[in-house]
């Protein structure tokens, strides 16, 4: 399968999606308290690989003087972030951009906030953190959810399959230790309850394209 098939079906499976990977707005909201950052600020926010807008338009809920802006590689998810945040009363605040997470436009030190919800995986967790350290301000924070091992000893053949499929999962330990070599200051970590897989994710592609999700 070409690259740009793969890509079609993607924005196909996901489109009609509130969500394009697991999370819900619940689980938005305390990741952004962990954030500690003074949410009646005029804060510079950038959501990296923001779909269809699920947590940008959560997060523009919280921070009514921010400026967020929402970045995916996809124009179809932006297209329907814009309807969403028309609909919601907050475009003002929300500036979208079709751009790749590893080439971004940002300039150095603009940004307070980097925002990512199962996303940072398509080009790796250590170069994302790594790639994205230059955007923020001193005191920035960045919070991003990354697939995880709950526990030491995974049956071997879940083992594996995601040592195939990403080589980069590790347990929380092991991404913790990547972000301090990275230069940054753990504020907190929280794992997503398993309906936000479930329900908020799988259940709904399934029910959207039942024949591709058996294929994968």
């Amino acid at each position: 399968m070409d690259d740009q098939t793969f890509f079609t079906l993607m924005v196909d499976l996901h489109r009609d999606g509130t969500r394009q990977g697991p999370g819900s707005d619940e689980e938005t909201l305390r990741a952004l308290e962990l954030t500690r950052l003074d949410r009646a600020a005029g804060l510079q926010v950038a959501d990296i690989g923001c779909g269809t807008g699920a947590s940008t338009l959560t997060l523009a809920s919280r921070l009514p003087n921010a400026r967020i802006i929402a970045v995916d590689l996809f124009p179809e998810f932006l297209d329907i972030l814009t309807e969403r945040a028309r609909a919601a009363g907050c475009s003002e605040q929300i500036e979208t951009r079709a751009e790749s997470m590893d080439s971004l436009s940002f300039a150095a030190e603009s940004l307070d906030l980097i925002w990512s919800e199962g996303a940072i995986y398509n080009m790796g967790f250590t170069k994302g953190i790594q790639s994205w350290r230059p955007f923020l301000r001193p005191g920035g924070v960045i919070a991003v959810s990354e697939i995880t091992w709950l526990r030491p000893d995974p049956p071997e053949e879940i083992r594996q399959h995601w040592n195939s499929e990403y080589s980069e999962i590790a347990t929380a330990s092991e991404k913790i230790a990547i972000l301090e070599r990275a230069g940054y200051d753990l504020l907190g970590y929280v794992v997503l309850p398993s309906a936000n897989w479930v329900d908020n994710y799988v259940s709904v592609a399934s029910v959207a394209c039942p024949e591709m999700v058996r294929r994968w």
